[in-house]
């Protein structure tokens, strides 16, 4: 299915993050782990269609496994594992590359199924309401670094950032920058809910059984 993305917004693209190695999961394949009939990165491309533009999966490894999902699959383009930070930049770089109309994108993480519908349509409201470079999600007062909106004309920066000072850290290099927030709430669940182990499956199983995953739920929908 071609994205659909609502048109209150600038075009944006979809960096699904899934270049980690899941060591709390013993190595397994975390994006690929089942959640109900699906894997985990299947519910991700199905919240962000409506939202994006083009969706991308950032994942290193064999691009093969991703093949029945039909979006593009684009690998760190720095070795050894630097982190999430590497995948934003790669992620970047192709849209810069292969949508040159894009000015924006988004990064998730691929193990979080139950992202809100709102998300990108949010991000931007917060962005622009604070003149703001990035913004970030927020949940419950906590923030998710990995769940932002950047500009595609900050992977200049990004990669200076990388390659030159070996930053890696994402609250780090927020910290250079203006940044604005968007909040969500945690009722009935957190839609920023990540699955790191095993017991956390089980836990987005029984949320799951609750609350199927018809379609995304926006958060002024729940009101």
């Amino acid at each position: 299915m071609a994205p659909q993305q609502d048109t209150a917004y600038p075009p944006t693209g979809a960096i699904i993050l899934a270049g980690g190695r899941a060591t709390r999961m013993g190595g397994a394949d975390k994006a690929l782990q089942m959640l109900g009939a699906e894997p985990l990165v299947a519910h991700v491309i199905a919240a962000l269609m409506p939202q994006c533009a083009s969706v991308i999966i950032n994942a290193n490894g064999a691009a093969s496994r991703f093949a029945p999902f039909g979006v593009p699959v684009v690998p760190d383009n720095m070795p050894d594992f630097p982190g999430p930070l590497a995948g934003v930049l790669a992620g970047l770089d192709y849209f810069a590359a292969q949508r040159p109309d894009l000015a924006f994108a988004v990064s998730v993480a691929t193990d979080t199924p139950f992202l809100p519908a709102d998300l990108v349509v949010r991000l931007h409201a917060a962005r622009i309401a604070k003149a703001a470079e990035i913004a970030v999600a927020r949940s419950d007062n906590i923030v998710h670094p990995t769940f932002a909106l950047w500009p595609i004309a900050l992977r200049v920066d990004l990669r200076e950032a990388l390659v030159v000072e070996d930053l890696r850290r994402v609250n780090s290099f927020f910290a250079r920058h203006v940044c604005a927030f968007a909040d969500w709430g945690v009722t009935p669940y957190d839609p920023f809910l990540n699955i790191n182990t095993l017991d956390d499956l089980h836990a987005a199983e029984q949320i799951l059984a609750a609350h199927p995953l018809t379609a995304p739920v926006a958060e002024s929908e729940k009101r």
